[in-house]
């Protein structure tokens, strides 16, 4: 396939793509049936995002979706947005918007190619299996081509993959490495195989902390799928609540979003909830991918001891265990998650500056920054949980 006869479009809804010529590209894993690796980049999500306004006038986030079109068929998008602020994107670039702005430049508005509110990796490039390389490489030229056309400060293409990475970064799509802590799969059958790789005082930690969190006084429910019920959600956004107002000042989502999510998405979910006299006092919300369960939200109405770690660490490694997928991605920061057998991996972004000379000044910031990163999750690696050596054993 050539470059020749490409069509490259903005859409400012995405149901000007048809959802099934967008999954087409996003997740052909999916066509025979089964779960897509991203549930991020779907149609039904993102769709979600727009019908409910967690997106569009008004949040900062504008929808600009890209399409490739090839004889008239679409073979290429992109989740792509005109950003007002740096909220909401967890790979946060406030340091180059201050530099920017001290510098007499107006940095907003930007271009963003992510998924709004979800620090989890995922293809960004969204391409048919038959157009890779000319499908990714005309949503680039499509987005710098925005970019350039309205003049606006910078494009930026929040976690995506290594090898979008790989395969893209440039002088002009600048590549950034941050971390996040991940749960590996290695082969095991149960919690205890787990526990099993881990060192003695470790282990004994989080039989500790599942015992203490047991004792809230309930019982805890994993549900998905039609086990989910609308009464769910009235919970579930109290619980959203408080974590929002107290972490980003105020929730992302609307409380329309879960509404939209039960009808197109509760498959793709597995909600945990703490119930204590026949009512929910605490809950985490998952993703589930075709080999990730991805950890998102987390709320309670009443505090207790370890339920936090139990709900949404433990209880999501117990779930991937049973059913055999290869990781679980907790979502961003939080080094506590290392102790309970998180590890730190590397997540990736690209930058576009319009600016020559601020593209400059910010590829030398991001070269030491990688450098730094690198050391850290090395250190950070040292200090996990798992066991190193037989005299470990013996403390």
């Amino acid at each position: 396939m050539s470059n020749d006869n490409l069509t490259i479009e903005t859409h400012d809804r995405i149901s000007a793509i048809d959802a099934e010529d967008w999954d087409r590209c996003a997740c052909p894993e999916a066509r025979d049936g089964g779960r897509p690796r991203d549930p991020f980049t779907t149609h039904r999500f993102l769709a979600a995002l727009e019908d409910s306004g967690s997106v569009g006038a008004g949040t900062g986030w504008q929808p600009l979706y890209l399409s490739v079109k090839s004889e008239g068929k679409i073979i290429a998008c992109a989740p792509m947005y005109a950003k007002s602020h740096s909220q909401g994107e967890y790979i946060f670039d406030h340091a180059f918007a201050d530099a920017y702005m001290r510098a007499g430049g107006r940095y907003y508005p930007k271009l963003q190619i992510a998924v709004p509110f979800t620090p989890a990796t995922g293809r960004r490039l969204l391409v048919a299996p038959e157009a890779e390389g000319v499908g990714d490489r005309a949503l680039i030229t499509g987005a710098l081509s925005v970019m350039e056309d309205h003049h606006l400060s910078s494009l930026h293409i929040t976690f995506c993959t290594k090898d979008e990475v790989a395969a893209h970064a440039d002088a002009t799509l600048l590549p950034r490495k941050t971390q996040q802590f991940h749960w590996h799969n290695q082969g095991y059958q149960s919690f205890d195989d787990f526990l099993a790789a881990l060192s003695s005082r470790k282990r004994k930690n989080i039989r500790k902390e599942r015992a203490e969190a047991q004792n809230f006084g309930g019982e805890i429910v994993l549900l998905t799928g039609d086990q989910i019920e609308p009464h769910h959600w009235d919970a579930f956004w109290e619980f959203y609540q408080d974590t929002g107002a107290r972490k980003w000042g105020q929730p992302y989502l609307t409380r329309r979003f879960f509404d939209i999510a039960h009808e197109t998405l509760r498959d793709d979910m597995l909600l945990a909830l703490a119930m204590r006299a026949g009512q929910p006092v605490a809950g985490a919300l998952n993703f589930i991918g075709r080999e990730t369960l991805y950890g998102r939200y987390w709320g309670c109405v009443e505090d207790h001891p370890c339920l936090h770690f139990e709900l949404c660490y433990y209880q999501a490694i117990d779930w991937a265990i049973a059913q055999g997928l290869s990781r679980v991605e907790a979502g961003a920061q939080g080094g506590h998650k290392l102790a309970r057998g998180y590890l730190p991996v590397e997540t990736y972004s690209l930058h576009a500056m319009r600016e020559p000379s601020f593209s400059r000044a910010v590829a030398e910031y991001l070269k030491a920054e990688a450098r730094a990163m690198e050391e850290e999750i090395e250190i950070l690696t040292s200090y996990g949980p798992f066991r190193k050596t037989a005299a470990e054993e013996q403390e």
